[in-house]
C-alpha cells in the first residue's frame, strides 16, 4: 500500500513539473512576442517623429499650405499606442489604419506641398526627409515581420496539445497577427508618394 501512494505522488510530482515548465514556456514566448510588440511600437513612434520633422522642413521652406499641414499634425496625433496586453486582431487591425491613415496624410501632404514649391525638392532637409521615412518603413516592415514570428511561435505553443491544456487553465489568449493593409500589394515608393 506504502509503495502505490509513493507512485501516485511521483506520478502527481511529475506532472506538477511538467505543467510548471509547460507554463513557464508559454510565458517565455509571449515575452518574446511583447518585446517584438515594442519594437513594432517603437518604429512607429520613429515614423512620428519623422513626420514632425517634415512638418518642420515644409514649414521651413516658407510657402506651405495651412490646411495640408494641420491633416498631416491631426493624423499623426490621432495615431495610436496599443497596450501589450491586448494584441488581439482586432485591436491590431485598429492600430495600423490609424497609422495607414497618418501614412496617407502625410503622403498626400508632401505630395501637394512638392507640386506647388518644387524648389523644396532641392533642400537638404527634403533629401534627408526622403532618406529617414525609407529607413522607418524599412524598420516598420521588419518589426512587424519579427512581430508575426514571435506571435506565431507563442501561438503555435498555446494551441499544440497537451500545452493547450495549461494555457487554458492559465488564461493564456492568442496574439493577433499584422495583415497586410488594403492595397498594400500596390504600396507606392517613396519617390512616387513625394
Amino acid at each position: 500500500m506504502k509503495k502505490s501512494i509513493w507512485i501516485i505522488i511521483g506520478i502527481l510530482a511529475v506532472i506538477v513539473l511538467w505543467a510548471v515548465k509547460a507554463n513557464n514556456s508559454i510565458n517565455i514566448k509571449h515575452e518574446n512576442a511583447t518585446s517584438k510588440w515594442a519594437n513594432v511600437q517603437a518604429d512607429y513612434q520613429r515614423r512620428k517623429d519623422v513626420v514632425e520633422q517634415a512638418i518642420n522642413v515644409v514649414k521651413g521652406a516658407g510657402n506651405y499650405e495651412r490646411g495640408t499641414l494641420e491633416a498631416v499634425i491631426k493624423a499623426r496625433n490621432d495615431a495610436p499606442q496599443l497596450n501589450a496586453d491586448d494584441l488581439s486582431e482586432e485591436n491590431i487591425a485598429k492600430f495600423q489604419a490609424a497609422y495607414d491613415k497618418m501614412s496617407q496624410e502625410m503622403a498626400r501632404a508632401i505630395k501637394v506641398t512638392v507640386e506647388r514649391y518644387p524648389e523644396l525638392t532641392a533642400t537638404k532637409n527634403y533629401q534627408d526627409f526622403q532618406t529617414s521615412i525609407e529607413g522607418c518603413e524599412n524598420r516598420i516592415n521588419m518589426s512587424r515581420k519579427m512581430f508575426n514570428e514571435a506571435v506565431q511561435d507563442y501561438n503555435t505553443c498555446i494551441k499544440m496539445f497537451p500545452r493547450s491544456i495549461i494555457a487554458s487553465m492559465f488564461g493564456h489568449k492568442s496574439m493577433g497577427y499584422f495583415q497586410a493593409s488594403e492595397g498594400a500589394e500596390n504600396a507606392p515608393s517613396t519617390e512616387a508618394l513625394l
